[in-house]
């Protein structure tokens, strides 16, 4: 094993602010060890009801969904954190579909040593009974699991 510091660093975020708090502390390991930060978000495309039912809500206006989704936005935002946090080298990855799939997978792809996940999800009854993204991903990710406390007491 290297004792070398992380080269590539992935965080998972939805867009909360808890999620948020993940990618901060991911973008402070980053800066400090000179690594690539990887930010990733997960999406399930808008059905053809909930693009008709956004029409709608806007008035007949087009509302477009190709090339653009809230994926992106989330992604836009938290790299905008990350490099105010000293982060250089930021890659954003939207990825469809569930996301221990996706965060698994780019762990591979994006040959990442370090995943950061907020603990969001571990403490709730939902989270004990089916599964919880970090503790899902805790048992699949090819690399070290970093699971920052960002809800709670104690949370910053």
């Amino acid at each position: 094993m290297s004792s070398a510091p992380y080269s590539s660093v992935l965080v998972g975020t939805d867009g909360s602010d808890s999620s948020f708090r993940a990618v901060d502390r991911a973008a402070l390991i980053a800066r400090d060890a000179g690594a690539t930060l990887v930010i990733a978000c997960a999406y399930r495309p808008m059905s053809d009801r909930e693009v008709r039912d956004a029409q709608n809500a806007l008035g007949g206006e087009g509302y477009k969904v190709e090339g653009s989704h809230p994926a992106e936005d989330v992604l836009r935002d938290a790299a905008d954190r990350a490099r105010g946090l000293g982060a250089t080298d930021v890659v954003t990855e939207a990825v469809e579909g569930d996301a221990v799939d996706g965060l698994a997978d780019l762990v591979v792809s994006k040959k990442a040593d370090l995943l950061v996940v907020g603990n969001r999800g571990l403490n709730s009854l939902a989270g004990r009974l089916l599964g919880s993204v970090p503790a899902n991903i805790s048992h699949r990710a090819q690399c070290d699991v970093l699971i920052v406390h960002t809800t709670g007491k104690g949370a910053k």
